[in-house]
């Protein structure tokens, strides 16, 4: 029934490859906090090795992960099998966030799809337990396609409404924890420092070009 892993084999590496969605759960260490769930797809995420994981997190109204990560770096992501054979993988690790005035985000953003905004951050993962188990109770479902709506809001936003919206929005979890506060930073930064993190061209036209490749 469940199984641990000592990597990411090619066996849970074509799986991860197949699923659409992950989840990723957090907590903050107070015992009173409260503990977050999230979806995720849009091919947000990567494997950088054997036991080590990315994922490219989009702006959104909520920032529990980051402030989570940020506080205690304990995290959990999950694969559910909704087609074909049954399985659930997790991955449990410690977090990094990067984000868009480290050096190191520059270096694995090239990794995911071109998109209107580069995005709020990059998860940086070490596994340090790897689990299967058989998901028997995960009903089936048919992937149908992605959402927009996220991407085209960016794109509507533009840069700086983009950078308001996370200003009023992600300075903090639903807990009080300091999530964003990069924002200012980079209204601070070099206009050539900026320019390295602006990507060029249209978005949309850059995505129908782009042929991601899922690793």
């Amino acid at each position: 029934m469940g199984n641990q892993h000592t990597e990411i084999d090619d066996n849970l590496r074509a799986f991860i490859q197949a699923q659409r969605m992950f989840f990723v759960a957090t907590a903050p260490l107070d015992a009173g906090g409260h503990v977050n769930l999230s979806p995720k797809g849009l091919d947000t995420f990567r494997i950088l090795g054997p036991t080590k994981v990315a994922y490219l997190d989009h702006v959104g109204s909520g920032t529990e992960t980051i402030a989570h990560v940020k506080e205690n770096r304990r995290i959990v992501l999950m694969w559910c099998a909704f087609e074909g054979p049954p399985n659930i993988l997790r991955l449990h690790g410690r977090g990094d966030v990067l984000t868009p005035h480290d050096r190191e985000f520059h270096h694995l953003r090239p990794l995911f799809p071109v998109t209107p905004h580069e995005g709020r951050a990059i998860f940086v993962v070490t596994v340090d337990r790897i689990a299967t188990s058989c998901g028997f109770g995960v009903p089936l479902y048919r992937f149908e396609r992605e959402r927009s709506q996220m991407l085209d809001w960016a794109e509507r936003k533009g840069a700086d409404g983009v950078r308001e919206y996370q200003r009023l929005k992600n300075a903090m979890s639903i807990d009080g924890l300091p999530a964003v506060t990069w924002i200012d930073a980079g209204a601070r930064s070099s206009p050539k420092s900026r320019q390295r993190a602006t990507h060029v061209g249209s978005p949309k036209k850059a995505r129908k070009r782009q042929k991601s490749v899922r690793v």
